[in-house]
């Protein structure tokens, strides 16, 4: 059994403005290729398929464009599990028809969903995935008056370890005491894994305590979503794919990878596979000379660029790296001034623009302006505007 891992796709992603239709359209093609060149039997995607709840209409159609294509490759099982930017509504609504073509949409993970999915070869049982989306506080944690915060991250890390314990009972009896693998997916962040600035906070009041001692001792292979950067977490069986292109600029550096796993018997062989790239992404730091410099030498003109400044005259340095730009037709996405730069005025220099900020920033810095005394007031202010946020974000 041949497996590929990817994620954290986020179709229909804004980047500062900035359309991402060529950059997506580009991965789904090599996606495609791959799978063919790879011979690959089950393709997992696991969460964040789209950016946001209401994804635009040609993001929907580079994914029902691609599942139509999939359909009639090699690859007989396709597993598609909800992450936290999608909308439970949006991919539910074709799920019976995907079902047709054998691709599995698994949205929330309440009882009504079936997560335990056999994968079969010529009628033969050659494995089983438990397909976990993202779990919404409603599905793993019960709501009790006057809990404490720590009692709601308890209660919710309990939650989630008791669904993952409870679909592998299933798979359990499904796999009949058969030597063949039982993989896991999940979208989540576990203890002691990197994180990137493009990923935002999946649950409310802080965070998981699930490690990869917790799933690796009860599956064979566990295909994480969520963080973007490629990994493995604490163990080789425990793994996220990362997403197939930088989401931001912190991840500019990072080779995007999809994961391919092979299984003999329960056997495991795990190959990350680069992806190409399609755009890249540059930040130059420095003062006005070096970052002039670094301008020159940049040969692909599609590139996306972030300049971090040090300059003793940052107001006269943007200008003239914003001319620059322009003179040799490269894409200055933004111009943000090193903290550390004293002689810069907040009248003489906007260095933040909106679309640098999401709904959390502006309220964190709104609040900071407040200068409110009293910290809990605070915390619990922003506590409860980040499940603002979360709801109508998933809703």
């Amino acid at each position: 059994m041949k497996i590929l891992h990817t994620s954290d796709w986020h179709l229909g992603q804004s980047f500062m403005g900035k359309n991402r239709k060529d950059e997506h359209q580009a991965f789904l093609a090599w996606l495609l290729d791959t799978i063919e060149n790879e011979t690959i039997n089950v393709l997992i995607v696991a969460g964040d398929i789209f950016d946001t709840g209401t994804p635009p209409n040609y993001a929907l159609e580079l994914y029902y464009n691609f599942l139509t294509k999939l359909s009639t490759s090699s690859c007989e099982n396709i597993i598609i599990t909800a992450g936290n930017h999608d909308s439970i509504s949006t991919l539910k609504a074709p799920k019976q028809l995907l079902e047709a073509l054998n691709i599995h949409v698994i949205v929330s993970g309440d009882e009504n969903e079936n997560e335990v999915i056999k994968i079969l070869n010529n009628g033969k049982l050659e494995g089983i995935v438990c397909a976990v989306p993202y779990l919404h506080d409603y599905v793993v944690r019960q709501s009790v008056s006057s809990q404490t915060m720590n009692d709601k991250e308890y209660s919710l890390t309990e939650g989630i370890k008791e669904h993952y314990k409870s679909v592998y009972s299933e798979a359990l009896k499904l796999s009949s005491e058969k030597n063949i693998p039982l993989i896991a997916t999940g979208h989540l962040t576990t203890v002691g894994s990197k994180t990137s600035e493009s990923e935002r906070e999946i649950y409310i009041g802080g965070t998981l305590d699930i490690d990869s001692g917790f799933l690796g001792k009860y599956f064979d292979y566990v295909a994480l979503g969520h963080l973007h950067i490629n990994q493995k977490v604490g163990c080789e069986h425990v793994r996220y794919c990362g997403s197939p292109i930088p989401l931001s600029f912190s991840e500019a550096s990072s080779q995007k990878k999809v994961n391919i796993v092979e299984f003999e018997n329960k056997s495991i062989k795990v190959t990350e596979l680069d992806i190409p790239l399609y755009r890249p992404l540059v930040v130059l730091r420095g003062d006005v000379s070096s970052i002039l410099k670094e301008l020159e030498n940049i040969e692909d003109k599609s590139t996306w660029i972030e300049v971090h400044l040090n300059d003793e005259n940052p107001f006269h340095a943007n200008e003239v790296i914003r001319n620059k730009a322009q003179e040799l037709e490269l894409i200055l996405l933004a111009v943000k001034i090193d903290k550390r730069e004293t002689v810069l005025r907040s009248e003489d220099f906007d260095v933040m623009s909106l679309e640098e900020l999401n709904p959390i920033d502006v309220f964190e810095r709104r609040i900071e302006k407040e200068a409110l005394e009293d910290e809990e007031f605070v915390k619990e202010l922003i506590v409860n505007f980040k499940k603002v946020v979360n709801e109508v974000q998933n809703s």
